[in-house]
């Protein structure tokens, strides 16, 4: 994960150093956001799930997501038509934390790449007392992003909003459990595994705002988990929204 992040911000400088090479850039007051023909996006927000039966409870407030996307806009049309074509790569992290202190393990019935939701008191102990328990996944993701500017002679500036997607590609799934057990021993255990999860997930986005920050949604048209593979067999499907800071 942390080489990842470190190769995604050594490409954003390398190409903010050969843009500032290559164009003059207007000088931008301090503070503001520098006038780099790219963008850097950090996408904060909730990540939910659809269609999804009424014994997979969800903590909202505990559900979030986190997504870094360097994205490179190729105007259509002319410089002024207004339109650009903005693809690019990333990281997408999705955390679900479940009701009733439930979390995900192995179902021995269905076999290693499957989960069952279980109270993790039942795993670790009926005393324990329990602080963190969330599952997490991690996707390498390739965004496309069609966007309408409404300053058609500065892109940089103005209200502009989005249409697109992403495919993503999962390179890791984790369960976290954090609790004290009857002694006063604190243990923190991460269970790294499929879960059941999809390798690839796939769906529809929108975008609306400013250069600097916008709102966004993500909507996935593919079941989250293998069919049959997931708790409940569930068929559901991610929805998640936020908002976004873009560094560039």
């Amino acid at each position: 994960m942390k080489k990842i992040y470190t190769f995604l911000i050594a490409f954003a400088l390398i190409h903010s150093t050969f843009a500032q090479e290559t164009i003059k850039l207007p000088k931008t007051p301090i503070g503001g956001r520098p006038n780099i023909p790219s963008d850097l996006v950090f996408e904060f927000g909730f990540n939910q799930l659809n269609n999804r039966p009424e014994a997979l409870g969800i903590n909202f407030l505990g559900s979030r997501t986190f997504n870094v996307y360097y994205q490179h806009p190729i105007p259509v049309g002319g410089k002024t038509s207004g339109i650009t074509i903005n693809p690019g790569i990333g990281i997408g992290t999705d955390k679900l934390a479940f009701e009733n202190d439930e979390n995900l393990f192995n179902n021995p019935l269905l076999g290693p790449e499957s989960s069952i939701l279980k109270e993790v008191a039942d795993v670790y102990g009926d005393d324990i007392v329990l602080y963190t328990n969330v599952v997490a996944t991690n996707y390498v993701e390739i965004p496309l992003d069609i966007t309408y500017h409404l300053n058609k002679t500065n892109y940089s500036k103005g209200f502009r909003f989005s249409v697109g997607g992403k495919v993503g590609y999962l390179y890791n799934a984790h369960t976290k459990n954090k609790f004290e057990d009857s002694d006063g021993l604190r243990r923190k255990i991460k269970d790294s595994q499929n879960f059941g999860f999809e390798e690839f997930r796939y769906g529809v986005s929108v975008k609306a705002g400013s250069p600097g920050f916008y709102v966004w949604g993500y909507f996935g048209l593919n079941d989250l988990f293998k069919a049959g593979l997931g708790p409940f067999a569930t068929q559901a499907n991610q929805i998640n929204f936020g908002v976004a800071i873009n560094v560039f």
